[in-house]
């Protein structure tokens, strides 16, 4: 397993991007970070992650 591979994607097979925020419905991530996410090192999914962890915080009552 190569340091790509080591972070598994968040995506959920649920692909709608949501015109009010710019992110997945599924997985959270920005049309950005979806599209660069096969050429992101270990230490940028585990980035990417902690933002979805954010942003899911942040939208929680």
């Amino acid at each position: 397993m190569t340091l790509a591979e080591a972070v598994p994607s968040p995506c959920i097979s649920v692909c709608r991007m949501n015109a009010k925020t710019g992110l997945c419905e599924g997985c959270w991530r920005s049309l950005d970070e979806i599209a660069r996410w096969a050429n992101t090192d270990e230490a940028g999914r585990r980035a990417i992650l902690v933002r979805i962890t954010q942003r899911k915080e942040q939208e929680s009552p």
